[in-house]
């Protein structure tokens, strides 16, 4: 019977647990916070949504998209969904993501933890790994475990180690980034990890002025001058910066360009769906009618339908017009030149906000030094599962998705590793 430790009792780490488990490991979980499965009960804004049924390859960013499919087509999305009604969980599909039934994140946790307690899993919470080891040459193979429970060091002897201890994302559930010290000291390369799912940062001053506006937007997501990606959906402005799910969705990219120190820009079309000459007929239209009653009529009036209140004012004094200044007798080339920030604006970004906003890394152990069975390709009986390595996914149940294959996989496989 294999001797497997799970580093981590996050999603990954608790799917490898018990998976190992099930394929007859005795199993340890080493987890340096108070309790396991701390940031499942965060996801989904404590929902969990714990997959997408629209599902591709190009939902995700890594250095080696081979491993990355290979591990999907062991372990799939509907292979997560029907594995979960299989144990009696519910599930509910909302426009293609998935939910426990419940909308309840504990529903997951505690799913897990009934799972693992009927296999006998082992957890060891409050504990900090010291140093992992393994000889070769003796042992057959055995990794020596170094760790600390409470105030007692202890080493105990594994066949296989699972490294599940997440990424530098969200540091209060327990993700500093201990693992990938652990991975280095095995030869592994380390990809320099960056926040990812964050908001973005600017510079400029305005931002206070329009901070709480909630719009539909497209952003379109600039580098050294070029189009790089585009998303769609609420976007939020904050005091800041500009925030939302289409923000998230562009900020591991935007991530890696400001760590290489390139020019970063986000181009947002305030109107998405209406053309602009279509917007300045419009516009035309109305101030010709206005001009035919001989009345007056000021910005504020005529525009205050086209977007918020507060983008309108700042757009206006950036453009240099009062909102109370009349629009009749504006020049045409100055009405085009309005309408065309409505429809992009850009913004200078600065800098992501810090890990202890993100929701994932982007960044980690690099997928090329791991094989499909989650194994390293430089050190026997180690694994890999979630967040540490190099994977990041969208918003939507992606990245739980890989926490779920990854482990899966990497726990089935430990279980049957025999080094020597």
């Amino acid at each position: 019977m294999n001797e497997v430790a799970v580093i981590g009792g996050g999603a990954s780490g608790l799917m490898a647990a018990l998976e190992a488990a099930k394929n007859g490991a005795r199993v340890t979980i080493f987890e340096h916070k108070d309790r396991i499965g701390k940031k499942i009960l965060m996801t989904g804004n404590g929902k969990c949504n714990f997959s997408n049924l629209s599902f591709s390859d190009k939902d995700y960013y890594t250095d080696n998209f081979e491993v990355l499919n290979e591990v999907f087509h062991m372990f799939s999305n509907i292979d997560m969904k029907n594995y979960l009604i299989s144990n009696g969980i519910m599930v509910k599909d909302k426009n293609n993501y998935l939910y426990p039934y419940t909308e309840q994140a504990a529903t997951i946790l505690d799913f897990f933890r009934r799972e693992l307690s009927y296999y006998q899993v082992k957890i060891i919470t409050e504990s900090e790994i010291i140093k992992i080891s393994q000889n070769l040459k003796e042992d057959n193979g055995c990794f020596t475990l170094e760790h600390k429970e409470q105030t007692e060091k202890v080493r105990d002897k594994f066949d296989c180690i699972i490294l599940a201890c997440g990424g530098k994302a969200a540091p209060q559930s327990g993700s500093d980034g201990s693992g990938y010290q652990l991975a280095k000291e095995f030869g592994h390369t380390v990809i320099q990890p960056l926040p990812s799912l964050v908001q973005l940062r600017s510079s400029e001053s305005y931002f206070k002025s329009i901070a709480g506006v909630r719009c539909e937007a497209e952003i379109k997501l600039c580098v050294d001058g070029k189009i790089l990606t585009a998303e769609s959906g609420e976007l939020q402005l904050t005091d800041y910066g500009i925030s939302g799910i289409p923000v998230f969705q562009l900020s591991g990219a935007a991530a890696e360009a400001l760590e290489q120190k390139k020019r970063v820009e986000a181009l947002i079309d305030f109107i998405p769906g209406t053309l602009e000459k279509e917007l300045i007929r419009q516009v035309t239209s109305q101030i010709e009618r206005l001009n035919k009653l001989k009345t007056s009529a000021t910005f504020e009036e005529v525009l205050f339908g086209l977007i918020n209140k507060k983008l309108l004012l700042m757009m206006l004094k950036q453009s240099g017009f009062r909102p109370e200044d009349s629009i009749l007798n504006i020049r045409q080339a100055d009405l085009e030149k309005l309408i065309h920030r409505m429809k992009t604006w850009y913004v200078k970004i600065v800098n992501t906000n810090p890990f202890a906003n993100a929701q994932v890394c982007r960044g980690g152990v690099s997928c090329k030094e791991m094989n499909s069975d989650c194994e390293s390709l430089l050190v026997p009986g180690l694994f890999f599962a979630g967040e540490i390595v190099n994977v990041d996914g969208r918003c939507g149940g992606y990245n739980l998705q890989w926490a779920w294959s990854s482990g899966y996989v990497a726990g089935k496989n430990a279980a049957y590793k025999h080094i020597n």
